[in-house]
């Protein structure tokens, strides 16, 4: 099993915004099979930050995953909306060992 976390650097005072889009096209990803299973916020260190962390049982069915959610129509059209909010952001894959 991976555990995939995309992590976001989100826009000064953008947060609750970025929030609510995530849960507004939370539908959309789910029908995709792409739903995260966690989304988080930060606490301490770099503010402002948003990660989501979704499940795989391995790196094929991550990187087979992909075309689906970046080819869908409404998938690309709420992206949209969500890129003038973050101001950066990077993957990380990890390997569940237990």
């Amino acid at each position: 099993m991976i555990v995939v976390r995309d992590i976001f650097r989100l826009k000064f005072g953008k947060a609750k915004e970025a929030l609510a889009l995530w849960r507004e096209g939370s539908e959309t990803l789910r029908n995709l099979g792409h739903l995260p299973d966690r989304m988080l916020t930060d606490l301490t260190g770099t503010y402002y930050t948003l990660v989501l962390e979704t499940s795989y049982k391995n790196i094929t069915e991550f990187e087979e995953s992909l075309p689906k959610i970046f080819s869908n129509e409404k998938y690309q059209q709420w992206y949209q909306r969500f890129i003038p909010l973050a101001e950066a952001g990077y993957r990380e894959i990890f390997r569940v060992v237990e």
